[in-house]
């Protein structure tokens, strides 16, 4: 598994590990996870204010069941979200600190390496974002910051009075949902439903600003249709060829659908939703895999995408 130096932190690894389905384990079962991640390489732990039904709760449930000692909390990344509220978004000053807050005190911790605007706000007033941003910065509760499924021009907009670098950007992508990459292969192309941009060049963008993008629901078919990984009725080519993988570089298949995303030049990490110890480190086993190009590509052409 690639890491990469973060600064001020620990190295960042490829795989993090998102923690929003926990609000129902146990303390000893949130402790096998985490141990199970740390002793597979991971650094990287995400969050959201609003993982868990309510506010909080899940990274409450990771605060109580680890109370991490400071040594052991200055060795991770740890990053949340901000910005969602019940029926609406947020992005005003006064909820993002308050949101932030709320984070640090479930967490128990006194800094968030980092925060991420979760999803675009339509009533975003940059001014506002930037005061909040300043505020946080300046009181060392955030190090870093960042946003989530936001276009290349929704972040140029925020860029007009945020000063902090934004650094990461989390988006969903996997083998079948990957218009992010896809559209780019089958550029202006008229009549292929594949070419319609759906993220006005935002891979590009993020590789030319130097922007980190994080895939969530790496293994999901659609929108929160299912996995493809196991399912022989609607991908049947593409669980061929992961088996065929799989066997080849001694991982499973869940590893080589991870391998299919970190083998890209952008650097992208995968944001795991598990909570089974073993599929840790079956993924982490995975990004470690560096497909060939022919490899990566049959996966593409497996799922359904076209090579015009």
């Amino acid at each position: 598994m690639k890491m990469t130096p973060f600064g001020q932190g620990p190295d960042m690894s490829s795989v993090i590990l998102g923690l929003m389905r926990i609000a129902a384990m146990d303390d000893t079962a949130i402790r096998a996870l985490y141990d199970a991640a740390r002793d597979a390489g991971i650094t990287f732990f995400d969050h959201a204010d609003i993982y868990g039904g309510a506010p909080h709760v899940c990274e409450a449930r990771f605060g109580d069941a680890l109370n991490l000692t400071a040594a052991e909390r200055d060795s991770i990344l740890l990053q949340s979200k901000a910005g969602i509220r019940p029926g609406f978004f947020d992005f005003s000053k006064e909820h993002i600190l308050r949101a932030v807050d709320g984070s640090l005190a479930a967490l128990k911790t006194d800094y968030l390496d980092i925060l991420l605007l979760h999803r675009p706000d339509a009533l975003v007033e940059p001014e506002e974002v930037a005061a909040a941003f300043d505020a946080l910065e300046s009181a060392g509760k955030v190090r870093h910051f960042g946003v989530s499924n936001q276009s290349p021009g929704q972040i140029e907009l925020l860029k007009t009075a945020v000063r902090q670098p934004l650094r990461f950007n989390q988006v969903q992508l996997s083998i079948t949902h990957a218009n992010l990459i896809a559209q780019g292969v089958a550029l202006n192309m008229k009549g292929l439903e594949q070419s319609v941009s759906r993220d006005l060049g935002l891979l590009d963008y993020s590789r030319l600003k130097g922007m980190t993008l994080q895939a969530w629901s790496p293994f999901q078919k659609g929108f929160f249709d299912g996995v493809f990984v196991g399912d022989r009725v609607d991908h049947p080519e593409l669980n061929d060829v992961l088996d065929e993988l799989a066997a080849k570089h001694g991982v499973t298949p869940t590893g080589i659908a991870v391998a299919w995303i970190t083998r890209h030049p952008a650097d992208i990490q995968v944001v795991l939703g598990t909570t089974t110890p073993s599929r840790v480190r079956d993924c982490v086993a995975g990004a470690g895999v560096r497909l060939s190009r022919e490899d990566w590509y049959r996966l593409f052409r497996a799922a359904g995408h076209t090579l015009p």
